[in-house]
């Protein structure tokens, strides 16, 4: 008997802090046996379209997804959105936003960065960024191009991290108003990597009840014990229990692989079914 497809609803491409274009992580979760694939770029939509595309050429079923950095009590935690409408209102109004804010904060990087003598033009990072949300990974490749820096990870260490001398804060979104971004969008919202994000019952029990559908349960880097804690407390509180990679490529983030996470078919339908 055939085994059930692999299931992973969180990954990330190019179109934010990926590694691999879209055509290529659609191909690498095609290969990897993910026959329910999400992609949720950080912040964006950008890559929904062309990743549809990819999918279906593969057969393989894409849920459109983002993952939002999100704050709550000053925490930052990641709400992950899946089914939603790329073409909402809700959506595009966001995209304006964010971009916007971000084109403002890129200059405020450039300048800081020039202050202590590193010089990076703003085309350099938006070349990296394939047109899309630019991000400080972006500015990271730039600075691995003019030689400051030999990987990403040095130049958040060096400049681009909190607390670094090219630090400029985000644009900040509350979770609950994550939350019914995701729904307006006609999506389902779930909160990704608890374990990583500290995410106790009462966080928990205060997003279902501004519309929280799903957590996170199993993601590479949440051992079983947590994978357990989170499943518990998901069925406690009525959420559904979902599974994602968190897959960006080795050289973003080593040891996320498709394959290594997934859920069950009725855990998928249960997520479905929570669209507004």
């Amino acid at each position: 008997m055939a085994s059930a497809p692999i299931i992973d609803l969180h990954s990330h491409s190019r179109a934010s802090d990926g590694q691999h274009p879209v055509e290529e992580v659609a191909a690498l979760a095609a290969s990897a046996g993910v026959g329910v694939w999400a992609l949720t770029d950080h912040d964006t939509v950008a890559g929904i379209a062309e990743a549809a595309a990819a999918a279906a050429r593969r057969g393989v079923r894409l849920v459109p997804g983002i993952e939002l950095s999100t704050f709550i009590d000053r925490r930052e935690i990641h709400v992950l959105g899946h089914f939603v409408d790329p073409e909402s209102p809700a959506v595009r109004d966001f995209q304006a936003l964010l971009e916007e804010k971000r084109r403002v904060r890129m200059g405020e990087i450039v300048q800081k960065l020039a202050e202590v003598g590193v010089a990076v033009h703003p085309d350099d990072i938006e070349k990296h960024s394939g047109g899309k949300l630019l991000g400080r990974p972006h500015v990271a490749r730039a600075l691995m191009d003019r030689g400051y820096v030999s990987t990403v990870k040095e130049a958040f260490d060096l400049w681009l991290g909190e607390g670094k001398p090219a630090y400029v804060g985000r644009f900040r979104l509350e979770a609950r108003d994550a939350v019914a971004l995701v729904r307006g969008a006609g999506g389902t919202a779930t909160i990704a990597h608890p374990g990583l994000s500290r995410i106790e019952r009462g966080d928990l029990a205060r997003l279902r009840d501004w519309g929280l559908a799903g957590v996170e349960v199993s993601h590479p880097e949440q051992n079983p014990s947590v994978r357990e804690k989170y499943r518990a407390l998901a069925a406690e509180l009525g959420l559904v229990p979902t599974a994602g990679s968190d897959f960006h490529g080795d050289v973003v983030a080593p040891g996320r692989r498709f394959g290594d996470c997934s859920m069950t078919p009725e855990e998928l339908a249960a997520l479905e079914a929570r669209r507004p």
